[in-house]
């Protein structure tokens, strides 16, 4: 049984991944993509500890590879969890009592890719740390002793127990785990799930692919509703791992601070982009005018915070009854809920073509900015009638001002049917994870776009 595609070794490997730490096996070597931390461990072992201190200490140390003796004290005395049906409805409450002492085990974390591979190369049964030692050459000194949690993957109720721990401490799963959404606080849905307005769902909760809550089902977390249909493994986005940190940026927490300074932001370069692109204007001009003369500029009505309206400015890149010819093309439309996209649109002007592929035509969108009609990021801005298509997506883009870019702009795939779709989601994914970090990941994936081609 899978989750999102993915069995209980994949999650917990995820789980890590999402903490900058690759997890590495026996038989399994570290991608080179990913984080330059790893964790060492046996093939059927799953852990839960904090991963900041066990990469601190590892740095403190100055040692290759650090070999940590972990200690689960949690099910010392006992430990209760809830016990559902396969269709996610509680049946009881069950508690294990174990032993006060706790279990042991060890495992290892290093930054060094060569240690890392020579786990790897390990046979499955019987890696051991002495013969890491001998190979390595590394000093007997470099153990620590901490808290976490231990799993054995080989055994069932274990795999369940992890399970029901990653539920109730991974937060953001979205992060390695494509296809899915926060449908509210603490319920992950796959975006093939169908979860009825009125059925009752408390988080912590994982709905999986296929899943259906109906009207009127209560699901009340921790839970998991496992893949209700066959779902390939879900890819890892390596480029969305690599986020900049940004370290030296402020820890901006709370909602009035991100207002304030996200608003001085979006004045200050607005004004820049203006004040530098300003030169550029009389010849986009004159293009537009020996091809099809007057208007320049078109604005189109469209909505920002709470649903008011304003006039989106853009260089006119269409012929001027562009409006009037989208009824007669609406057969060819490649997009699929709101949107009309044709990927070559007749009604596109020639100048019109090379000012979309580096962008020139939204320029003018920064004196909406200025106005503060808009943000540098956001939701793409949209009129009423498309905004009406979900109602719970229209709430929460109209919750922030629309941008000139935004996640959806610089990670759709455009796939036949999938395209409004990825809108809700990363327009959903933007609003609840809005952040200084991924802002500026956006605004540098944009340029980088512009300037790829």
């Amino acid at each position: 049984m899978t989750v999102w595609g993915l069995a209980a070794r994949q999650l917990h490997d995820r789980y890590w991944l999402s903490r900058g730490v690759q997890v590495v096996r026996p038989g399994a070597g570290p991608d080179p993509r990913g984080p330059g931390a790893f964790l060492l461990l046996r093939s059927d072992q799953a852990v839960l500890c904090g991963a900041r201190p066990l990469l601190k200490r590892l740095t403190w140390l100055g040692c290759p590879t650090l070999c940590v003796r972990l200690v689960d004290r949690s099910e010392a005395m006992y430990r209760e969890r809830v016990v559902s049906s396969p269709d996610g409805v509680f049946a009881r409450i069950e508690r294990t009592y174990a032993d006060r002492q706790g279990n042991t085990d060890r495992i290892g974390v290093t930054m060094d890719p060569r240690a890392a591979a020579l786990w790897a190369s390990m046979e499955p049964g019987f890696e051991t740390w002495a013969l890491m030692r001998r190979r390595g050459g590394w000093a007997r000194g470099a153990v620590w002793k901490t808290d976490g949690r231990l799993f054995d993957l080989a055994s069932p109720r274990r795999q369940s127990d992890m399970l029901a721990s990653l539920v109730e401490e991974w937060r953001e799963p979205a992060r390695v785990i494509p296809d899915i959404y926060q449908w509210k606080t603490g319920v992950w849905v796959h975006e093939s799930a169908r979860l009825d307005p009125a059925a009752r769902v408390v988080g912590p909760a994982w709905v999986g692919a296929g899943a259906r809550v109906s009207a009127g089902q209560e699901l009340i977390g921790p839970v998991i509703l496992r893949d209700a249909r066959p779902t390939p493994e879900a890819d890892i986005d390596w480029e969305a791992l690599r986020l900049p940190s940004f370290p030296l940026l402020p820890q901006v927490r709370s909602k009035l601070s991100r207002r304030v300074s996200k608003r001085a932001f979006d004045v200050l370069m607005s004004v820049a982009v203006l004040l530098l692109t300003l030169p550029l204007y009389p010849l986009i001009m004159l293009a537009i005018y020996l091809e099809d003369g007057r208007p320049f500029f078109f604005g189109h009505r469209r909505q920002t915070l709470g649903g008011r309206e304003f006039p989106c400015w853009k260089f006119r890149t269409m012929i001027k009854d562009a409006e009037r010819l989208k009824a007669q093309l609406a057969l060819q439309n490649q997009a699929d809920g709101p949107q009309f996209f044709i990927e070559r649109d007749p009604r596109l002007l020639r100048c019109g073509h090379w000012l979309r592929r580096f962008q020139f035509d939204e320029l003018p969108q920064f004196w909406n900015v200025l106005l503060g009609h808009m943000s540098v990021v956001g939701p793409r801005p949209s009129p009423d009638k498309e905004n009406q298509f979900c109602p719970a997506w229209r709430e929460a883009r109209l919750s922030v001002r629309p941008g000139i870019t935004g996640l959806w702009q610089v990670r759709r795939t455009r796939l036949p049917e999938t395209d409004f779709q990825e809108w809700i989601r990363y327009d959903l994914e933007y609003v609840q994870h809005q952040s200084w970090r991924l802002d500026l990941w956006i605004i540098l994936q944009t340029v980088r776009k512009i300037f790829a081609g």
